[in-house]
């Protein structure tokens, strides 16, 4: 019996195992599968990118600085670059293709990355601060000057919101993720989960104060996903600061949540450390400029010979009053489309991340309130920079042997300079004592290219706006007669909006200057 026992139940363990084989081998079947069709869909899917990717390349290369002058487009050049590109990467890795992996570490050296795509997201927040544009203005590509479609998806703009979410910018998550919100609920397909949408949103309009509206979000998120592990217990708290909130005004009830979209002017956009913010941006949009009619009607234009300068006698440089006081002019015809080109060739080797001199160390460093890249060139590079150089010299009849190099910036999207003096203050007393030439005594600005929208020079202090125009240049004196700083100089870069901007600045230093711009004794232009 004993025997007889070992053996059925040995049958049956045999037997358990066997049918247990069965049904892996069903499954292995299953899975054999769905791994041909993950790999046809994984091919389908690169299929899709090597289209879509072959037409936007195609785009793209046939206008390449046309193309990137829309901020978007130059965005999402970051975004794919840095972040989709890489999920190609691991998609084509499932199963290893040498071709493309070599080829992907050749070119990724050269690939932006996260700090970029960072970058490239703030610049279009900072172009919408400036220019007072929605987040669906930028979403849909409803930009002035624009040659070439670009939007936004679903997906994007939670990215946008994310990113201001973790920087505790949650005045710009709300814009952003309202944006995304409002595009999946028009229909838009997206991979980000609505719940995620919600779950930022709520939280970052409750970090602006608006508890009603985010008791209405959290509401919406707990009957999307009931199990969220977030949304009860902050729902909960939500309402417990709100029933706060209204026993300390002697309410009982609630007004109901404000049904409306979310806009720029929803909730106020926190200040920061520039006091003037409001004037600058006003500026850069065209606003509150004070060239009133009788001003205007001061301001002359001229032929300048340099004071019978033979260089300038057969040929004088066409200037133009800007500004009365300060004065500041412009000069038309400075640079010729040729030289131009030429700067532009040499410096683009040298370009570098713009930096600012720190008013303690006088030591170059990089600044958040600038965004640009910049290079120096020198005489010895090339003929066309001592060309450049002396016709300077010539039309403001102050001597560039003590002058800085000439500086080459390229502002992109959302490039800009804050306001600021370019002369040293006193409080900085050292801030060029490395050169040996005394102060910033003038500045002379070339642009060397149109900007579709943007990219304006600005003066909050007397309210004056000068838009680039390719081959022109504009001057002022940053130091009165006296020596003293013409505190009234002090300038900024607006953001472009659209376009690219070239600038050459040179700036004039003291030493040299003593009989060519005698010196006086009050603050007289």
């Amino acid at each position: 019996f004993k025997k007889t026992l070992v053996k059925l139940l040995t049958t049956l363990f045999y037997s358990s195992q066997m049918t247990d084989l069965i049904f892996a081998e069903r499954e292995l079947v299953q899975s054999l599968k769905e791994y041909i069709e993950a790999e046809e869909l994984k091919l389908e899917a690169v299929k899709s990118w090597a289209n879509k990717l072959d037409m936007l390349t195609h785009a793209s290369t046939s206008d390449p600085e046309g193309f990137l002058a829309h901020p978007v487009n130059a965005y999402k050049l970051m975004k794919r670059l840095n972040t989709e590109w890489s999920e190609l990467e691991s998609l084509v890795l499932q199963d290893p293709s040498d071709g493309f992996i070599s080829n992907m570490s050749v070119h990724r050296q050269n690939f932006p990355d996260e700090e970029d795509e960072k970058g490239a997201a703030k610049a279009l927040m900072r172009l919408q601060d400036t220019y007072k544009l929605d987040s669906e203005s930028f979403s849909k590509g409803k930009l002035p000057g624009v040659r070439y479609n670009a939007q936004l998806t679903v997906d994007d703009c939670f990215d946008m919101g994310k990113l201001a979410y973790n920087e505790n910018d949650y005045y710009h998550s709300v814009l952003w993720m309202q944006q995304a919100l409002r595009q999946m609920d028009s229909g838009e397909d997206a991979k980000t989960p609505k719940a995620d949408i919600l779950d930022y949103l709520s939280y970052s309009v409750y970090q602006m104060g608006d508890l009603s509206r985010a008791i209405e979000l959290t509401r919406r998120l707990v009957a999307i996903d009931p199990s969220h592990q977030r949304a009860e217990g902050n729902l909960r708290y939500f309402e417990r600061l709100l029933s706060k909130e209204l026993r300390d005004l002697g309410r009982s009830q609630q007004e109901p949540a404000d049904e409306r979209p979310i806009q720029l002017d929803t909730y106020e956009r926190p200040k920061d450390y520039l006091p003037e913010r409001e004037v600058y941006e006003a500026l850069c949009r065209g606003e509150g400029v004070k060239m009133t009619s009788k001003r205007r009607s001061r301001l002359l234009c001229r032929y300048q010979d340099g004071n019978r300068n033979p260089r300038l006698l057969l040929k004088p440089m066409k200037e133009e009053d800007e500004w009365d006081s300060p004065h500041i002019v412009r000069f038309l015809e400075a640079l010729s489309d040729e030289e131009i080109k030429k700067i532009k060739e040499l410096a683009k080797p040298k370009l570098a991340r713009a930096t600012v001199r720190d008013p303690n160390t006088g030591v170059l460093t990089v600044a958040h309130y600038r965004v640009s890249k910049s290079a120096w060139l020198e005489e010895e590079d090339d003929p066309v920079i001592a060309r450049v150089n002396q016709r300077i010299e010539d039309v403001t009849g102050l001597s560039v042997n003590t002058a800085e190099l000439l500086q080459v910036a390229n502002y992109g999207v959302g490039g800009q300079y804050e306001p600021h003096y370019d002369f040293s203050r006193k409080d900085e007393p050292d801030a060029f004592k490395s050169l040996g030439t005394g102060n910033r005594v003038a500045t002379f600005l070339n642009y060397m290219s149109d900007v579709e929208a943007g990219g304006a020079t600005v003066f909050p202090d007397f309210g004056a706006a000068f838009w680039p125009r390719k081959g022109t240049a504009v001057f002022w004196y940053n130091l009165f007669k006296s020596g003293e700083g013409d505190y009234r100089t002090r300038h900024a870069a607006c953001p472009v909006l659209v376009g690219s901007k070239w600038v050459s600045n040179k700036w004039i230093h003291e030493r040299g200057q003593e009989f060519r711009r005698p010196c006086g004794l009050t603050e007289e232009d």
